[in-house]
């Protein structure tokens, strides 16, 4: 065996019938150096057989968190395959399952606090689960190490730079998106010990780990480009990142609506120097802007906010949104204005659900968004028939109110089909889903005893107005063909204009693509009709 070893093995084996009180100084340096110096010339092999030794057992508990800086620099330099490596992180466990908890953080924690470079993310990854294992073993201000350990870990990570790119994303070259996703595991049983804790309403002291969860928000997220959607990278780590604390972390223990609504300052009041408080003050300024940013820009965890809207709030901010989702000229700025309503939507109780579309379904003058608000409405009728007692207000003659403005042809057999295909289509997908999914016995939304209702205001004058705009369309389409067989031009152009404003010259194959679009649209609505007209017939004659 190495002669040093043979120091650790013999020369104090009589310590291991003492108690830890009598190891003297000169005892903790032998054993440091001596091991320290196995390490360092190759002999991971036999330190790990010294520490296993049951015999060693009180001088490892006592003195073996002295080896974790030469540990974790052997452990740094060895390649992945290299078996002195697998001995070293043996050892490291057996230092976690042996040592005295609280000196043992201290040295875990000295590791991350000095390391620097690139070796930061590789410290941090290696010694987050030891880290992990030994804070889960602490009796005592469990909560202020917890605290303390994601201090350190934070100032240690803030010293690498946020990848921008997808490029640098992907690479992940100083492993700040590594860090990040390995902080949220190592921070989830502490977070579980805090709910279990809340649930139990035990007298805790989690305000450390609130904290430090919440300080997290300032870097890297505050300088993050979350808005940079990166489509061929599965999943954006720093996104997934934002997600976790504030979703799973923040809203789990409660902190993240309190953190919004009180917009406290810090909690550490009782600094002796004030230049510290307010730098603490700023770090929480800094968070609790991020914050507010994640949940009202970037809607991470909006599912769970509960809104009050006052009816003329919400009313002029769903016509600016309807204004945006209709006449804005950007593409992307449509699309989410569009997400944005559903939010609106997904915010309210059944009976502000009710009032809601009936308010749209009034004010949009929009085909396409009442054919939204009008899919909604099945979601919600869909919902309340699935539930043994539904909503009052999807249901029965609050429901039938509600579709008395959805089946309905809101000029009659001449309005422009075309124009409100969007709409139409929608009404009758939900009159169909109406007449499958309702029985006629039980009759749970009305539309039985509605049916005549229905055929007047709604069945009967589309199929007059099918006919009509069929007919009309048709002629066209005979008119161009003329006009171009006489012309003996297909090319021929002609103006449209649009709002007052000249659209692009349109030649006549150009229209007559346009009218036979035209044309395939109302067929599709025909079949529907057809549909829902044989759906009604079948189940009427059942109950006859």
């Amino acid at each position: 065996k190495h002669p040093r070893l043979g120091q650790i093995n013999t020369q104090k084996f009589p310590l291991q019938i003492l108690e830890e009180e009598d190891f003297k100084g000169e005892d903790f340096n032998l054993f440091q150096v001596a091991g320290q110096k196995c390490l360092e010339e190759g002999y991971a092999a036999e330190v790990l057989e010294v520490i296993q030794n049951e015999k060693n057992k009180v001088i490892v508990k006592s003195m073996g968190w002295n080896l974790v800086c030469p540990l974790v620099r052997c452990i740094l330099s060895y390649k992945q395959e290299d078996e002195k490596r697998e001995h070293c992180l043996k050892i490291l466990d057996q230092l976690v399952q042996l040592c005295n908890p609280k000196e043992l953080l201290l040295g875990l924690l000295e590791q991350i606090e000095q390391t620097s470079g690139e070796q930061i993310s590789h410290t941090i990854l290696l010694l987050l689960q030891p880290l992990q294992t030994v804070l889960l073993k602490l009796q005592s201000k469990k909560s202020y190490s917890v605290g303390l350990s994601l201090s350190t870990i934070l100032n240690q990570i803030s010293l690498l730079p946020v990848p921008y790119t997808k490029e640098q994303i992907r690479e992940d070259k100083l492993g700040l998106c590594r860090c990040c996703n390995a902080v949220v595991d190592f921070a989830k049983p502490f977070v579980d010990e805090v709910v279990k804790n809340m649930e139990a309403s035990t007298e805790n002291d989690d305000e450390e780990l609130k904290e430090e969860l919440l300080k997290f928000l300032k870097y890297p997220l505050l300088i993050a480009q979350l808005d940079q959607l990166h489509e061929d990278i599965e999943e954006d780590p720093l996104r997934h990142f934002a997600a976790e604390i504030l979703v799973r972390h923040l809203l789990d223990i409660r902190e993240l609506l309190p953190t919004l609504f009180s917009h406290r300052g810090s909690r550490n009041q009782n600094w002796d120097n004030p230049d510290f408080l307010d730098v603490d003050r700023k770090h929480c300024a800094d968070s609790l802007a991020c914050l507010s940013y994640l949940v009202f820009v970037q809607y991470f965890g909006i599912d769970c906010f509960p809104m009050v809207f006052s009816s003329g709030t919400t009313f002029f901010q769903l016509q600016g949104l309807v204004r945006v989702m209709t006449l804005c000229p950007i593409e992307h700025l449509r699309k989410k204005s569009l997400k944005i309503l559903q939010l609106y939507i997904d915010k309210f109780d059944a009976e502000g659900k009710y009032i809601l579309f009936r308010c749209l379904l009034k004010t949009s003058n929009h085909a396409g968004v009442e054919g939204y608000v009008i899919q909604n409405i099945k979601n919600q009728i869909d919902l309340s028939l699935k539930k043994a007692n539904g909503s009052k207000w999807f249901t029965g003659p609050q429901l039938v109110s509600l579709l008395d403005l959805v089946l309905l042809l809101p000029e009659g057999a001449e309005t422009d089909l075309l124009q409100n295909s969007d709409r139409i289509m929608a009404s009758l997908n939900l009159l169909r889903y109406l007449v499958i999914k309702d029985n006629e016995y039980n009759n749970q939304t009305g539309i039985w005893t509605e049916l005549s209702k229905i055929e007047q205001n709604f069945l009967s004058p589309l199929h007059t107005g099918l006919n009509m705009s069929k007919a009309h369309y048709e002629a066209e389409i005979k008119s161009k063909k003329e006009n171009r067989r006489d012309s003996h031009n297909s090319k021929a152009v002609c103006s449209v204009t649009v709002g007052g404003e000249k659209m692009p010259n349109m030649t006549t194959e150009m229209q007559l693509q346009v009218l036979r679009s035209a044309l395939f649209t109302f067929d599709l609505i025909e079949s529907v009709l057809a549909r829902v007209e044989e759906l009604i017939e079948v189940k009427i004659k059942t109950i006859t």
